[in-house]
């Protein structure tokens, strides 16, 4: 079903600076501009994504929806009306989505640049991919330091499909790269307020060309055109790589020679050491690592009672897939190896996996650790980082249980 006819024209309106503080966009450095606290009473839906389901989602402020760790339930995909929300900037208005086949974007780099539209690029080839989109904060609600930002837990992730043309397609039609260009610049379609450097607010991200092998410039979501909300009419994928690499919007696609020098990517997501300031120099956000974590039991609502239950979560291995997982009953004292079930999606997709455990009454410290198959395993303390990125650790992500 496409949602996006019956969305608000805008959301989060205005054009200054001001506002865009006051929405906590107005800096990439730290994701939302101010820690915030789940409240004990559920905030509403914002308008642009009022077709999502309440009861899956933890409402954080406008721009961040979190996924509830109890409502990724036992299947591979994570529903459209499920998925987390992490908006850098306002979205477009809602119009752009009225001839989505007409929207445009500019391919530089290449030996033929050109303007291409949606149906342009359909016309160009198609594949599917089915990955983890995770926001570079998921976790951060872990560090005792206190990020500021999303205090995300496990939530700012999901298993989607995305269907559109191979970038590797693109190219090759526009008579390939123009010369040594090791970066694949995307830039999104957001309208950027009046009076202000564009490059210090303006969503431009560049990853290594090599991932252009697997990227997608993409029109479809889980079997639907994206929603606005989602990047709609076109978003560029980089599979493997963090959320803020996978461009929504997308209007631009350059090969270029350097780095963009927009804010977002010369200071925001960088990995700064404690007590330091973001600069070039660090290293910038972009694969993902092994992680897991489980899902059920989680230690929310009722306790679960004692006796066989299936302890169940999800794995997923960055740009590697998942070798196996391990389950700890009691802390990480010892570890059992999980089972992995469900449909194998592809390198890029989580798998899920369960320990079938007989468990008497008492408390439990529930944890999974990962491995991919390149033999990295996930690790069980975090890397302590200004903004609170990347977090893997298994140890941070383990769950207490009572059994009555």
């Amino acid at each position: 079903m496409n949602h996006d006819t019956s969305l608000p024209r805008r959301h989060l309106l205005g054009a200054s600076l001001g506002t865009l503080a006051a929405a906590g966009l107005a800096t990439f450095t730290r994701g939302a501009s101010a820690q915030t606290a789940p409240l004990a009473a559920a905030r509403p839906l914002p308008s642009y994504v009022s077709w999502k389901d309440p009861a899956s989602l933890i409402v954080h402020s406008s721009s961040t929806l979190e996924t509830k760790r109890s409502a990724f339930g036992t299947s591979v995909i994570t529903p459209a009306e499920q998925l987390y929300i992490r908006n850098n900037l306002p979205a477009p208005d809602a119009s752009i989505l009225a001839n989505r086949d007409a929207w445009e974007i500019n391919i530089e780099g290449v030996k033929n640049p050109r303007k291409l539209t949606v149906a342009q690029l359909k016309s160009m080839g198609l594949e599917t991919v089915a990955m983890v989109l995770q926001c570079s904060g998921n976790g951060r609600g872990f560090f005792p330091s206190k990020p500021s930002g999303t205090p995300w837990t496990v939530g700012a992730a999901g298993c989607v499909v995305w269907s559109g043309v191979p970038v590797r397609a693109v190219v090759e039609a526009l008579g390939g790269l123009d010369g040594a260009r090791p970066f694949m610049t995307g830039t999104g379609g957001e309208k950027l307020p009046d009076g202000i450097d564009p490059k210090s607010v303006m969503v431009e991200r560049s990853v290594p060309v090599a991932a252009m092998a697997d990227a997608l410039l993409a029109w479809e979501m889980n079997g639907a055109p994206i929603s606005l909300a989602h990047g709609g009419p076109l978003r560029l994928i980089v599979p493997g790589y963090t959320g803020v690499n996978n461009i929504k919007y997308v209007k631009q696609l350059a090969f270029t020679t350097a780095e963009s020098d927009a804010r977002i990517m010369s200071h925001g997501y960088r990995i700064t050491p404690p007590g330091a300031k973001a600069d070039p120099t660090q290293p910038s956000v972009l694969e993902m690592t092994v992680k897991s974590w489980i899902n059920s039991p989680n230690g929310e609502g009722n306790a679960p009672t004692a006796g066989l239950m299936q302890i169940q979560g999800v794995a997923f291995g960055g740009v590697n897939a998942v070798k196996k997982v391990e389950v700890s009953i009691d802390g990480g004292k010892s570890w059992r190896e999980a089972r992995l079930v469900g449909p194998d999606m592809g390198k890029y997709a989580w798998r899920q996996f369960v320990l079938s455990a007989r468990l008497p009454a008492g408390n439990y410290t529930l944890a999974s650790r990962a491995t991919d198959a390149a033999g990295n395993v996930q690790p069980e303390t975090r890397g302590e980082n200004v903004s609170g990125y990347n977090n893997s650790s298994w140890i941070d992500h383990a769950v207490k249980v009572t059994v009555a």
